[in-house]
């Protein structure tokens, strides 16, 4: 039974996965969009909610954790002052996964997770 289990394990010794979505999370706040697979998607969902959720914070611990996490001064200061205050009214739901369809070279369902607009 897989009853409280955390997140996926993604094929990937456990330094690699970590590093992988870390580098996953930052792409998506620098560009606000990105493609990638469904379950890799699914898994970076979660660690930019909590990133964004920090930034809604604004304390400086708030912001020492996620400077920890992204390990960029100048993306940090992004998500603090521009991506996190567009989201002041809402208590969640940051993201969005779009379904791509299957990947061309090895059928791998594909996703595209982008940050919502705030006029949604």
């Amino acid at each position: 039974m897989r009853h409280r289990l955390g997140e996926r394990k993604l094929n990937r010794p456990t330094p690699h996965r970590k590093a992988m979505l870390r580098n996953l999370v930052k792409n998506l706040l620098t560009h606000e969009a990105i493609k990638t697979t469904e379950a890799r998607a699914k898994e970076t969902r979660r660690s930019a909610e909590r990133i964004i959720t920090l930034g809604k914070a604004g304390t400086l611990h708030a912001r020492r954790e996620a400077l920890s996490y992204l390990n960029d001064k100048a993306l940090t200061a992004k998500v603090f002052e521009e991506i996190a205050p567009r989201y002041a009214g809402r208590s969640g739901g940051y993201t969005r996964l779009l379904d791509l369809g299957p990947r061309s070279g090895d059928n791998a369902p594909m996703a595209r997770l982008e940050l919502i607009t705030t006029e949604e």
